[in-house]
């Protein structure tokens, strides 16, 4: 959830914004201030991830509450003057609305700060394959290692052997960089399974699998080539 405050001194204004944030099932209210003191009380107490902020209230301006902080969060300007839009944009705003705001504009901005603000979904900790005729799903933690004999590759897990049609490079596009390496242009092997590495050779516990000699460079960077 996304936790929103509200910095308005407009009642009114304030009970609208947080009609919206309830309505959206993304958000959440964390605070309402009316001013900026109170604000900046209230962000060092409660920090949001997003606020909704006038620009012209009494005292502290929106503009001057912004720049006053060292690191301020995200924030959207809702005010009842077009004028200052262009500063808004220098001052890196998610958006700038207009009062009085409608519903709709309210869930653009708010989808212009997932666009921005919300972190990407975590790769999948597995892949599938075809597998004499049917997806098979197998756990890259599983993989020990791949060998590919003509078009097809033969995937050697801790659960037992896989044959699927296809061809050693797209697997190595497939399977993640971070946890395989392909170590000659018939094996490819799951790195976290390595338990010793050689100029020829490498190993995975009981199995030694060749290095092909294109490649020893970069297995030579995985350990010392004996």
């Amino acid at each position: 959830m996304i936790n929103c405050s509200i910095v308005d001194d407009q009642p009114l204004s304030r009970q609208l914004l947080a009609e919206y944030i309830r309505r959206h099932p993304d958000l959440q209210l964390a605070a309402e201030c009316s001013n900026a003191m109170e604000a900046f009380d209230s962000i060092h107490t409660n920090p949001p991830d997003l606020i909704f902020l006038d620009i012209q209230m009494p005292s502290v301006t929106g503009i001057s509450f912004i720049r006053s902080l060292k690191n301020p969060p995200a924030f959207v300007f809702v005010t009842a003057f077009p004028e200052h839009a262009v500063l808004s944009y220098e001052l890196n705003a998610v958006d700038y609305l207009l009062k009085p705001v409608t519903y709709e504009r309210f869930k653009r901005s708010i989808e212009n700060f997932l666009k921005v603000h919300t972190d990407p979904a975590p790769a999948p900790d597995y892949s599938y394959f075809k597998v004499d005729g049917c997806m098979v799903k197998l756990f890259h933690s599983k993989i020990l290692y791949a060998q590919s004999i003509r078009d097809y590759i033969v995937l050697v897990t801790t659960d037992g052997k896989y044959i699927t049609h296809m061809t050693m490079k797209y697997l190595a596009e497939l399977l993640p960089v971070k946890y395989f390496k392909r170590i000659h242009r018939s094996f490819l092997v799951g790195t976290m399974h390595i338990t010793s590495v050689g100029r020829e050779e490498l190993r995975l516990g009981d199995i030694s699998i060749p290095v092909g000699e294109s490649y020893r460079v970069g297995v030579g960077k995985m350990g010392k080539i004996n």
